[in-house]
């Protein structure tokens, strides 16, 4: 695991630790890698509660309730379809504060409306939530990575 994913969410574990607060995850094009990093840090089951990686579409409406009508119009990658996934994973998982992923990591997939790199990520809790969009440089890995470090990184900032 990178060192830098680990030491983020050592920081992200103590400031969910001290609000007495549960983080979910749900992931597409990050596979996991943001549950994978907390997961990394030795009593994260004190504030870790779980993490969905839908892959699919089909997974992202079956186990996050993501309308097939928002897939359908507006495409995986994108703003409706992160809001979804955020609410779904917020309403099945029970926790207090969870993040959700999907992008094109590359090294294809892109359009020229939606390049490699892009990313749409949303977090947050059952009454405020936050949504962004980036496209981040570099390779499949360097892509993964920057998104799960934003996610964390927004965490932090968290009211």
């Amino acid at each position: 695991m990178n060192e830098a994913l680990t030491k983020l969410a050592v920081e992200v574990g103590a400031f969910l630790h001290a609000r007495h607060w549960t983080l979910a995850t749900a992931e597409s094009c990050t596979g996991g890698l943001v549950a994978a990093a907390i997961t990394e840090v030795a009593g994260s089951s004190g504030w870790f509660d779980s993490a969905c990686v839908t892959y699919s579409n089909e997974a992202k409406i079956r186990m996050l309730g993501v309308a097939s009508d928002t897939l359908k119009n507006h495409g995986a990658v994108s703003e409706a379809t992160v809001r979804e996934m955020l609410a779904g994973v917020l309403t099945r998982s029970g926790a207090d504060v969870a993040v959700a992923l999907s992008g094109i990591a590359g090294p294809s997939g892109g359009t020229q409306d939606k390049p490699v790199g892009t990313v749409w990520m949303a977090w947050g809790t059952s009454t405020a939530q936050h949504v962004h969009h980036a496209v981040f440089p570099g390779n499949r890995a360097a892509v993964r990575e920057a998104a799960a470090r934003f996610v964390l990184e927004a965490i932090l900032r968290l009211k």
